[in-house]
Formats: C-alpha cells, sequence, structure tokens
C-alpha cells in the first residue's frame, strides 16, 4: 500500500512539473506577443504553484518593468537576485527598474574594522563556513593523532603547529558562521508597494511623520508591532510603516 502511495505522489509530481513546464512557455509565448499582463497571470499561476526559480522572477521582474510596474518590476528582479546573486542580467536590469522609483535615498558606507569583518563574513554562506569549521576539526584529529604516534621530535613539532593551526581555523569558521548566520537574521528586506506611504515615528496613525516614500524603494524591517513595521533606509533613517504599504523579500 505504501509503495502504490509513493508511486502515486511521484505521478502527481511528474504531472504538476509538466504542467508548470508548459505554463511557462505559454506565458513566455505570452511575453513575446507583447501580451505582458496575460503573462503575468501565468508566471503567477506557477508560483501559486510553490514552484520558485531565478528565471521565473526574472521573467515576472521583465514583464512588469514593460508596463512600468515599478514596484513588482523591481520586487521580482530582487528575488531573483536573491536566488542567483551573481547574475549579470538579473542585476542589469535591477538597475533600470530601481532608475524608475522617486525616492533618492544616500548609502551610508561601512568603514573601518566593521567592514572588514563584514567582508571577511560574506565571503562564505553559513553552511560554507560549517564545512570549513568541521573540515577544520577533523583535519585537527587526524594531525593531533600523528603528532601522538610520531616518533622523532622533528615530524612532532611539524604535526604540533599543524594541528594548532588547524584548530584555529575550526574555531575561526565556526565564529563567522555565527556571524554570518547573525547577519542574515538581521538582513529583512522588503519593497515599498504603496504609491506613496507616510512613516511614522510611533506605530500608529496619529503619531508625526517622520517622511515619505514611494513605491519600488528597498528597506530593511527591523521590528514589528501590530499591523506597524519598524523600517530602517541605507542612509540609516528610521520609521514606522504599515505592514500593508510593504512586501518582504524573504517570503516565498
Amino acid at each position: 500500500m505504501r509503495t502504490i502511495t509513493v508511486l502515486l505522489v511521484c505521478c502527481f509530481s511528474l504531472l504538476s512539473f509538466s504542467q508548470n513546464d508548459q505554463s511557462f512557455s505559454d506565458a513566455n509565448a505570452l511575453y513575446n506577443d507583447a501580451k505582458f499582463a496575460e503573462a503575468i497571470d501565468k508566471y503567477e499561476s506557477i508560483l501559486d504553484s510553490k514552484e520558485h526559480s531565478a528565471e521565473l522572477y526574472f521573467n515576472l521582474g521583465n514583464a512588469n518593468y514593460k508596463l512600468n510596474n515599478i514596484a513588482p518590476s523591481i520586487y521580482y528582479f530582487e528575488k531573483a537576485l536573491q536566488l542567483e546573486p551573481n547574475d549579470k542580467d538579473i542585476q542589469n536590469n535591477l538597475a533600470f527598474a530601481q532608475n524608475m522609483t522617486i525616492d533618492a535615498i544616500d548609502t551610508v558606507p561601512v568603514v573601518g574594522f566593521s567592514r572588514i569583518i563584514n567582508n571577511i563574513v560574506n565571503t562564505f554562506t553559513t553552511d560554507a563556513w560549517a564545512k570549513i569549521a568541521v573540515g577544520g576539526a577533523l583535519l585537527f584529529v587526524i594531525i593531533f593523532l600523528a603528532y601522538h604516534f610520531s616518533y622523532t621530535s622533528s615530524k612532532k613539532r611539524i604535526a604540533f603547529v599543524t594541528s594548532i593551526v588547524s584548530l584555529f581555523v575550526a574555531c575561526f569558521a565556526v565564529s563567522m558562521a555565527f556571524q554570518k548566520e547573525g547577519l542574515n537574521k538581521k538582513n529583512n528586506p522588503a519593497i515599498v508597494f504603496a504609491q506613496e506611504s507616510r512613516v511614522k515615528t510611533d506605530p500608529n496613525a496619529a503619531s508625526e511623520e517622520v517622511f515619505r516614500l514611494h513605491e519600488g524603494t528597498k528597506v530593511q524591517i527591523v521590528e514589528t508591532y501590530d499591523d506597524w513595521n519598524k523600517i530602517e533606509l541605507s542612509d540609516n533613517s528610521t520609521g514606522w510603516i504599515p505592514s500593508k504599504d510593504i512586501k518582504r523579500l524573504k517570503d516565498f
């Protein structure tokens, strides 16, 4: 009975993939015929089936860009970039879409020691740092055993130094993995979808307005309270914005 159930699941999965491939082809055909709104509907039907890919988000971004849908085009290009961060086409098209936004916000650069640490931490993903840590720990154990069973002082000296270096690499990689995970948790980007949103000093409509944002602007969510999100901009400005005015990029 279990075998039959597994086979049925596999059949339904294959059928779903086949349907999505056909929908993707149909959407591309609509896009090539300049039927961008219809193409968007087709692409979004694939998203509704919980299938995600950089190519799908990229095409959605292009279709929305053709219709001058500022926020959706930036949103989908950003989603594509999350899956393929080194793709030049995505980066270029995102830059074109960002040129349509109204808000001109400066970026405060990270300088000094913090910049050095961030550059090192961002060299690898959390998983990659974890693998380096495991590799360093295993190497330490192997070389320490070699040190223990060595009979000459020169070999013991080399094995001892190498084992210490391996242990240091393992500990350093563990530290970097935790740092990277912390940065990932703090990184909670979103795109403003409201045509114009009033950012407040406190999470209530009666509080003082600090500034206004327009569709397509990228923000960082730092705190949530009821139907409000505290956001931070690239120039370190902060304020509270209604949750309905923004769309989180990490929601898949």
